[in-house]
């Protein structure tokens, strides 16, 4: 990991930085608690309530790893992440959605989504995010 300093203030940089995209404000907030308390590394750099906001903060901050609801006014979460991968193939991608029916999964997959979990399973968010980071995350206490 690495810090710099952008517009004054310190920013962390490495492989656990995370974008977390809901439309959601209470989901965005779990996302976060969540996340923080996974630790070794993991933090969330950036919050989007849009697939147009996302793709701007995916821009502008230092972004390991997205995770991305997928029913949005506006973008969808795969419309989203086609854009984002457009523009940064290797990016890894979590669909995070409570529908996660079998053809959603394999049109995420065919975009090159990395992992589509439903958003009940906050177990298996925290150990996708360890695997796609390489970092030691903790989930046993969720």
């Amino acid at each position: 990991m690495r810090e710099r300093v952008e517009r004054g203030v310190a920013v962390t940089t490495g492989r656990g930085n995370i974008l977390v995209v809901d439309d959601e404000s209470d989901v965005r907030l779990l996302l976060f608690l969540v996340i923080s308390k996974a630790d070794h590394g993991l933090r969330v750099v950036g919050e989007a309530a849009s697939g147009s906001e996302a793709l701007t903060l995916r821009r502008e901050l230092e972004v390991d790893v997205v995770v991305l609801d997928h029913r949005m006014p506006g973008m969808t979460g795969l419309e989203t992440a086609q854009a984002m991968l457009a523009e940064a193939p290797d990016l890894p991608i979590i669909l995070f959605s409570a529908f996660t029916d079998a053809a959603m999964v394999e049109d995420a997959r065919s975009i090159g989504v990395s992992s589509c979990v439903a958003k009940g399973d906050v177990k298996a968010l925290v150990a996708t995010l360890g695997a796609l980071t390489g970092l030691d995350v903790d989930e046993s206490e969720f």
